[in-house]
């Protein structure tokens, strides 16, 4: 009786390969945009937390953001597109945004992030 071998050939392995390296390349591409996300983040927190030791004033809040913005050198989104709103229970920072990234030809990466943080 003659048994077969199993196992995985070299083009079975290519294949795993290809796959492999695609999505390498894409974690590779996505990086900045979640690096450049934690870094707005960062900088919302920042604010809110110098913003509830003094006085909520929106003007305030829009200088420190652009100082903040200017120093983390952050990217795809500006100051003025961080939604301040005023309610009962305090303050809010909202921003949400789309960061597009190339791919492969023709072929492009689009992240939805969205950040909310409470000043009280």
């Amino acid at each position: 009786m003659r048994h077969r071998q199993g196992g995985m050939t070299f083009l079975g392995l290519m294949v795993i390969m290809a796959m492999a390296g695609v999505l390498v390349y894409a974690g590779i591409q996505l990086t900045p945009a979640y690096l450049n996300y934690m870094n707005v983040a960062r900088t919302l927190q920042a604010v809110a937390t110098e913003s509830q030791s003094g006085t909520i004033d929106e003007g305030a809040i829009r200088l420190s953001l652009e100082k903040h913005w200017e120093i983390e050198d952050i990217s795809h989104i500006q100051p003025e597109d961080v939604q301040i709103q005023k309610n009962d229970s305090g303050v809010t920072l909202h921003v949400a945004y789309d960061d597009e990234r190339p791919f492969i030809a023709n072929v492009s990466l689009i992240v939805h992030f969205e950040k909310t943080v409470k000043i009280q």
